[in-house]
């Protein structure tokens, strides 16, 4: 998973977040800790990085990002909504200046018609108040590169917030 290209991006994450001393957190559901891995495979991130949370289950994006039962319920862990309330869980119960949250359909299974196997949501927040929200449809690529794409596009977006300082 840490190839060339991810490995690359996570330093450029790293840097431009030292450069506006910023530091940062994920929380991640179908990536399961891959982007803080990348970031912490990087010598000299724990100058950036705070803390990741890996919310895999529903209880888990409850009990450790204040996910409501009711955004859970309405509309499924695998939403927009649902990102947007891990951000800014993870934002209010980290010491980061940034976060990203990401939750998706990696598979093969457990997609339907109205969230594919390949869906992932992501929102990126600030403590200036900046949400940032996407979804990308990988389709059936496999699970693996569902992941790898995932983490990817999450180091691009906490690249471009935090370039923006």
């Amino acid at each position: 998973m840490m190839d060339d290209e991810v490995r690359s991006a996570a330093a450029r994450v790293l840097d431009a977040c030292r450069i506006r001393k910023l530091k940062l957190a994920t929380a991640e559901s179908c990536t399961g800790g891959l982007i803080a891995g990348a970031l912490t495979e990087i010598a000299g991130s724990s100058e950036v990085v705070d803390r990741g949370f890996v919310t895999y289950s529903n209880m888990a994006k409850r009990e450790m990002l204040g996910v409501s039962a009711a955004t859970l319920q309405k509309h499924g862990a695998v939403s927009r909504e649902t990102a947007a309330a891990m951000a800014n869980g993870a934002l209010a119960r980290s010491g980061a200046d940034l976060v990203i949250a990401v939750t998706g359909v990696a598979g093969p299974g457990g997609g339907s018609a109205e969230k594919p196997v390949g869906l992932v949501h992501f929102a990126a927040a600030t403590k200036t108040g900046t949400l940032v929200e996407d979804a990308r449809r990988y389709g059936e690529i496999g699970r693996s590169l569902v992941r790898r794409l995932t983490v990817l596009d999450a180091l691009s977006m906490l690249e471009r917030l935090a370039a923006r300082g």
